[in-house]
């Protein structure tokens, strides 16, 4: 890929933002956490947003930047985040997480930057600041732009809702601009319409006093690692369906038309086997494997451990397990009555001789945007404009718990202006995201203001 001299630039500063491993999960890279919210702070004033400032909460920071022109005009909220998601296991990345270097894959021909936050979401949130400067330097700046980047997304945006609900003014908008999504592919672009939500647990199951000499003990005690796993086991049927009573009672399914039209996108199961090494998909029975990972909701465990896990062989039996378990949900489904279903049933599946302690970590409610809006509508003139194909609207599997929680406390919908794909392994080892795509959004964005403020006028 030929570059610019500006691409040059735009791509040495995307890469010295993902120098900073600002893990938001852990206590021991809260100095980096606090540089990378410095970092956006001046990114954002050096591209000429006129107000910017770095807002404490009980947790990490927001970033906050506006360039308010007039009240007449409308206003386009941006939203998106600078923490990432650990980058464990390191053995598994081909290069240091943390030194992004660029590498030329087969679906990236022209190359992409490896390194963690490449995609999510430090690469589509930098694309949304340099569209900005572009904007800005070529006079296109026809409405208020505000940005209010957290530094908590990936650990639940726990102090966000407190932040949006003591600063309703502040963040006053006509619509909200996301890239945090991903799209079908880099020839069919796609704008999601649906996020699913998420509950997750994390559960501890505790047997004797301490670990126990598996020859002395073992047959006579109830061995916390076995009784956990069984436990689980019992949490999906033959079928791959949630045993939790009450689990599916508020799902709004959907239509035979809309699955139809969902089944439209182009979508290669080979293909998607082969991206991942597995020789077959499972998943929930009477459901395509689209279906599946977008409408349906699931459980899944994230991780589980307990006893001796070193080098060599150690004969005990442990004294506890652990496992943390997400559930994905969909529309109508309630993400604290579900937490609570789940303690309830997990609990009662607990036999004699072992205590259960059952957290609710976060969680938040699935959403669905409308593709009737004037928004949406701008959105999709945009990626036509630059893709040259319509992009075509899509549910997405994964979680936003904010998205739903502006529109309740904002009053506005959101845009989910995705432009990374499936196989950009984000929160894996090796994440990446394609210059194609990068550069893609930077040029795609500035329409979307184009055409949103060209609806807002033949409206108003």
């Amino acid at each position: 890929m030929s570059l610019s001299n500006d691409q040059k630039r735009y791509l040495e500063e995307w890469m010295d933002f993902l120098k900073i491993p600002s893990v938001s999960a852990d206590s021991a890279f809260d100095q980096e956490v606090a540089n990378a919210a410095e970092w956006v702070k001046n990114a954002l004033y050096k591209v000429g947003c006129a107000n910017t400032e770095i807002i404490p909460t009980k947790g990490h920071p927001i970033v906050y930047g506006e360039q308010y022109l007039d009240p007449k005009l409308p206003t386009v909220l941006v939203y998106g985040h600078y923490d990432v998601q650990p980058p464990d296991p390191l053995e598994l990345w081909d290069s240091p997480p943390f030194e992004p270097v660029i590498k030329n894959t087969s679906i990236h021909p022209d190359g992409a930057v490896f390194a963690r936050g490449a995609c999510d979401d430090k690469g589509q949130l930098f694309m949304h600041i340099k569209a900005f400067e572009i904007m800005k330097k070529e006079g296109l700046l026809g409405c208020n732009i505000k940005f209010m980047i957290e530094g908590e997304e990936e650990v639940g945006s726990d102090h966000l809702e407190e932040f949006v609900k003591n600063n309703k003014t502040k963040l006053e908008c006509d619509v909200i601009l996301i890239s945090d999504t991903g799209m079908i592919s880099k020839e069919q672009p796609s704008i999601s319409t649906g996020l699913r939500g998420l509950s997750y647990m994390e559960v501890t199951v505790t047997g004797p006093n301490r670990d126990l000499h598996s020859g002395l003990y073992g047959g006579a005690v109830s061995n916390p690692i076995n009784v956990l796993c069984e436990m689980i086991t019992k949490l999906r049927d033959d079928q791959k369906r949630v045993t939790i009573p009450g689990f599916y009672d508020r799902i709004d399914e959907l239509s035979k038309t809309e699955r139809e039209e969902m089944a439209k996108a182009p979508f290669d199961l080979a293909e998607f086997k082969e991206s991942i090494g597995i020789n077959e998909v499972s998943g929930e029975a009477g459901y395509s494997n689209e279906e599946r990972r977008t409408i349906r909701p699931t459980l899944d465990v994230n991780g589980i451990w307990g006893g001796y896990i070193g080098e060599g062989a150690k004969t005990v039996i442990p004294s506890k397990a652990h496992a943390k378990i997400s559930m994905r949900l969909v529309p109508d489904q309630d993400w604290n009555e579900i937490s609570e279903l789940f303690t309830k049933h997990f609990q009662s599946l607990a036999p004699e001789g072992v205590t259960v302690e059952i957290e609710t970590h976060h969680g938040g409610y699935a959403y669905v945007t409308p593709t009737d809006n004037l928004a949406y509508k701008a959105a999709h003139q945009a990626y036509l404009d630059t893709f040259g194909i319509a992009p075509i609207p899509s549910r997405g599997g994964g979680s936003i718990p904010i998205v739903p929680m502006f529109e309740n406390e904002l009053g506005v919908k959101s845009i989910l202006m995705g432009f990374g794909l499936d196989s950009d392994a984000i929160h894996s080892p090796n994440e990446h995201y394609g210059l194609y795509n990068f550069f893609k959004g930077i040029e795609t964005i500035p329409k979307f203001y184009e055409h949103y403020i060209r609806l807002q006028k033949e409206t108003a």
